[in-house]
């Protein structure tokens, strides 16, 4: 199977005054508050989606690391109840969440695998804080694509 980059994205900016199209695209992601992440397939669609909305999100290759700690500590099953290795072993071919995450983010498994595993991962705030939400990432703010720069944003938010 060919590889796919894993990319996580995080809202930085809230809704209000921002153009219909724009808040569709934040919907079809699944962002639908800000500080919510979600991991998608670098794919030119999705691609498409996150430049429309480049103004309110940050986005970047996510590390295996840092994914696997993300799906450990924020992943979340239907009822607010946390992933377990033992659910994993249960519903799945995998035998730990490890294993899992590896097969994710190789692109041989999707997070999709678990049907009531939620899509949208809720963070705190980064620690130290955002930058500036309102200046793109090359420009010493938070907007925009930021490369593997995100795998730090991610961990100080988790």
């Amino acid at each position: 199977m060919k590889r796919v980059a894993k990319l996580a994205v995080i809202r930085v900016r809230g809704s209000v005054n921002v153009r219909r199209d724009v808040r569709e695209t934040m919907r079809m992601l699944g962002l639908t508050r800000v500080n919510h992440c979600v991991v998608i397939d670098d794919s030119s669609t999705s691609r498409g989606m996150l430049h429309k909305a480049k103004d309110m999100l940050t986005w970047g290759e996510v590390e295996q690391k840092v994914l696997e700690k993300l799906i450990r500590k924020r992943g979340r099953l239907t009822g607010d109840k946390r992933l377990t290795d033992e659910f994993i072993k249960s519903q799945t071919p995998f035998q730990s969440l490890s294993e899992f995450v590896a097969a994710v983010h190789a692109g041989e498994a999707k997070l999709g695998t678990l049907p009531i595993l939620k899509k949208v991962f809720r963070l705190h705030p980064p620690r130290k804080g955002y930058k500036a939400i309102k200046r793109p990432f090359k420009d010493f703010g938070d907007l925009g694509y930021r490369g593997g720069q995100i795998n730090e944003l991610v961990l100080r938010m988790i």
